[in-house]
């Protein structure tokens, strides 16, 4: 039995569909393939959304409950996820309407990865966000 080309060449399998698509040869296109990877492509989007907002409220928190440990790297990185949190917003605006969940969702985790990389207890960080999310996004921001 053949296996299909998506199983043995993803590339190849994507260019295939592209010129497929470009050449309207709609009655050959993998359709349960490429719904299934359009379908990953926004659930990717909205797990890059929570990686980067973990990562600032993490960053924010140490920041916050660690200040003798403060460094260029913790400042850095809260830098570069604001700014790579904003291009993802611009890129994918329909992700805005979820941020209220998404935030709520993310902050405990943010709790948890602050406690293991301070060593502090996780009841060293409050149980709700010290700060808003727009505070959190805000480049004159920090946590005192």
């Amino acid at each position: 039995m053949n296996e299909p080309l998506y199983e043995i060449d993803y590339y190849a399998w994507t260019q295939r569909q592209v010129e497929l698509i470009k050449k309207r040869r709609w009655e050959e296109l993998d359709l349960d393939n490429l719904l299934e990877e359009l379908e990953e492509m926004g659930k990717s989007s909205k797990r890059a959304l929570e990686s980067r907002l973990e990562i600032l409220f993490m960053h924010l928190l140490k920041w916050q409950f660690q200040p003798e440990n403060r460094s260029n790297s913790w400042k850095a990185s809260i830098l570069e996820q604001r700014r790579k949190l904003e291009k993802l917003l611009k890129e994918n605006p329909s992700l805005k309407p979820k941020l209220a969940d998404i935030v709520y969702e993310v902050y405990e985790d943010a709790r948890i990865s602050a406690s293991k990389e301070t060593n502090l207890p996780l009841n060293a960080f409050p149980e709700i966000m010290p700060f808003t999310y727009e505070q959190a996004m805000n480049p004159h921001f920090w946590p005192q």
